[in-house]
């Protein structure tokens, strides 16, 4: 028991660690931290506040849904006291009985504050109304329909946009858990299975991929993040994809791969981020979106294949199995590519001599000596 609870802390420890070394975790958010940005340039966010509003976590758009109501009562609730109490229509100030009030039936705080309430929400108990005795209650009762019209329809707009945000439509597109690299036609390939979980197209779908890592250039300089184009192809090419069912995703490692020079033995101890991006519009809503995933090299299996998912039932219907959408099998798979382009030994000497052919090597220090046949003849 102890051994199996020391076990799950260890994995536990060891997927915060990839997930924090992540630029892109795997459900697609970036990992990234902007820092000494200059004072000033914080209000660029208020500028663009319809971005920054539809952008906030769904616990900020509720709280400012409740505060900009309830705050708007109760602001022109005060406003509504202020005038009834102008005008001496309050209990305590004992109006005449001739006297013409404001608001009927505004006598303190809080009837004000009910009166802002149906005022704006347009409730009309018929209990509380304007007399168009004073002039500063018209005005204010525009004022405060054309306040309470305003912050309706905004956050209206921002509750339907956060609700029809193109990022919900990419909630349906699943990637494998894992990538593969095995032989296939000829080649070997990085193969990753992505999947469309509503029949709904998505239209225009690309598919494209970027390799992450350090890299050091000749001058020296170190490249956090340098960028790697990978490009990725499926049996039908890799524009205008017809995305009904699940696709497997195949990056040809040839010459031009940055996975070219790995081998089995070599690619966990790789330090690269394989970042995968799906592209496409919504069929229902014509909406662009973006699906992003990533890989590293812990979560590459090399030397299997994914197994296969769609099958044809009996009444003619296809079928997909998601249970064995990640399942792998092994498979014979070349050690590295090289084998496969006729270059087996150019990963054990990279620089080889300028004298050596692949016949051999001359030896400067060998002689060629003369071998009498007939003496060979007499001895046997």
């Amino acid at each position: 028991m102890f051994r199996f609870m020391q076990k799950r802390i260890h994995d536990h420890l060891a997927e915060r660690r990839i997930r924090r070394n992540r630029l892109v975790a795997k459900d697609g958010r970036c990992n990234i931290e902007f820092g000494n940005i200059e004072y000033h340039n914080h209000f660029a966010f208020l500028k663009d506040f319809w971005t920054t509003f539809v952008e906030i976590r769904w616990r900020f758009v509720i709280f400012l849904f409740v505060a900009s109501f309830t705050g708007s009562w109760f602001v022109f609730g005060l406003l509504w006291y202020w005038i009834a109490k102008s005008n001496g229509d309050l209990m305590g100030q004992s109006p005449t009985k001739g006297h013409t009030p404001c608001i009927t039936n505004v006598n303190g705080l809080t009837t004000a504050f009910l009166y802002s309430l149906e005022t704006q929400t347009t409730i009309g108990y018929g209990g509380r109304a304007v007399t168009g005795h004073c002039a500063g209650a018209v005005a204010l009762i525009v004022i405060q329909s054309l306040i309470g019209a305003i912050i309706n329809c905004f956050m209206c707009g921002i509750i339907l946009a956060k609700i029809s945000l193109p990022k919900k439509r990419a909630k349906t597109i699943t990637f494998s858990e894992t990538a593969v690299i095995c032989q296939k036609k000829g080649n070997l390939c990085l193969q990753i299975r992505v999947a469309n979980m509503r029949k709904t197209l998505l239209i225009g779908s690309q598919i494209y991929g970027k390799l992450l890592r350090t890299t050091v250039t000749p001058e020296g300089e170190t490249i956090i993040m340098d960028q790697v184009n990978i490009d990725f192809v499926v049996d039908a090419g890799k524009d205008n994809l017809f995305f009904i069912c699940p696709l497997t995703l195949c990056h040809i490692i040839d010459k031009a791969s940055p996975f070219f020079e790995m081998a089995v033995d070599t690619l966990h101890q790789q330090e690269f981020e394989l970042v995968v991006f799906l592209d496409g519009t919504a069929e229902s809503t014509s909406s662009s979106c973006q699906v992003r995933t990533s890989f590293i090299p812990q979560e590459i299996q090399w030397g299997y294949s994914f197994l296969p998912i769609i099958s044809r039932t009996k009444g003619g219907k296809y079928k997909v199995d998601f249970y064995n959408f990640s399942k792998t099998v092994p498979v014979a798979t070349p050690h590295c590519a090289l084998c496969i382009h006729n270059e087996s030994h150019h990963h054990l000497d990279p620089h080889p001599h300028p004298n050596q052919e692949k016949r051999g090597i001359d030896n400067d220090g060998f002689e060629v000596i003369d071998i009498d046949e007939s003496a060979d003849n007499t001895m046997m």
